[in-house]
């Protein structure tokens, strides 16, 4: 039982939320007894019962009264309701990457969201829990050569060359970790993996992910005042845009009218602007 002697009510609470994500206690799943608890943490059953009652409030558990140990509760229905690229990107793609052959396209500022993100259906596969044959991602990012839309300084021109090489850096460390992370699953568990990252001309108003040919996840980038700290310790104050919490949007094929056609149109305009964009993308 993971936890320390006389850990406290929210310390154990967190330690068994941990274990509900982490997908150890499932939904539906009985927790252990009471005692059974208090015995692991190291504690009485008054802090195991707090404890509980924490992660009910939280929504994450049922059965909470007298008798049986409560239930892990069933995680609420929200597969279209918009939620911020952080939270909801993940577990979408170990969804998609649960099928034989996966097939995914994106198009981002950054490859930030997307390099988190996979980090779970990574964590998956080497877990032994999923084991996909084939591996294809395609990303479309700005070229380097490009004056971007944004990041941009507040005032005049002076930093522009700071934040763009700030920019190209981290989205160059990103995607390598992205090619690395994913190509390193051919030796590991040798599944095919294709990988390839190709220049926008153009900085991009959204972030689009293309799952499998059945799901779109589409977010607007919200533009915003920032400062960040610069090299020598100044303050770098600039327009710029809130990638992780931009709230993604889901249009699923075969769900409605509108979400087949919005899957259809997505996969035709990446299609398109893929093979029109043909310049490899510079990591170094």
């Amino acid at each position: 039982m993971a936890g320390s002697s006389g850990s406290s009510p929210r310390e154990i609470a967190e330690a068994l939320r941990q274990r509900i994500r982490a997908g150890d206690l499932k939904a539906g799943e009985r927790l252990p007894t009471q005692a059974e608890l208090a015995a692991g943490f190291g504690v009485e059953r008054g802090a195991v019962r707090q404890a509980l009652r924490i992660l009910h409030a939280d929504g994450m558990l049922a059965n909470t009264g007298r008798g049986s140990p409560p239930r892990v509760a069933e995680p609420p229905r929200t597969d279209h309701e918009p939620q911020p690229a952080t939270v909801a990107l993940a577990p979408r793609l170990a969804e998609a990457f649960a099928a034989p052959h996966v097939r995914m396209d994106a198009v981002s500022l950054t490859a930030q969201t997307l390099m988190l993100a996979l980090t779970e259906p990574v964590r998956l596969i080497h877990e032994g829990r999923i084991r996909p044959e084939s591996i294809d991602l395609r990303v479309l990012v700005p070229s380097r050569n490009i004056s971007l839309a944004f990041p941009v300084p507040v005032d005049g021109e002076d930093d522009d060359e700071t934040l763009h090489d700030r920019w190209l850096a981290r989205r160059n460390a990103q995607c390598l970790v992205i090619r690395h992370n994913l190509h390193s699953l051919r030796h590991s568990h040798g599944i095919r993996v294709n990988v390839s990252f190709r220049a926008l001309p153009f900085t991009p108003p959204v972030k689009l992910y293309l799952l499998n040919g059945t799901e779109v996840l589409m977010a607007y980038y919200l533009v915003t005042r920032r400062e960040e700290e610069g090299e020598e310790g100044e303050g770098l104050e600039m327009y710029d845009v809130l990638g992780s919490q931009a709230l993604l949007f889901s249009f699923e094929r075969g769900v409605g009218r509108r979400d087949a056609a919005f899957v259809e149109q997505s996969e035709r305009w990446f299609e398109a602007l893929w093979n029109t964009v043909t310049t490899e993308l510079t990591l170094g």
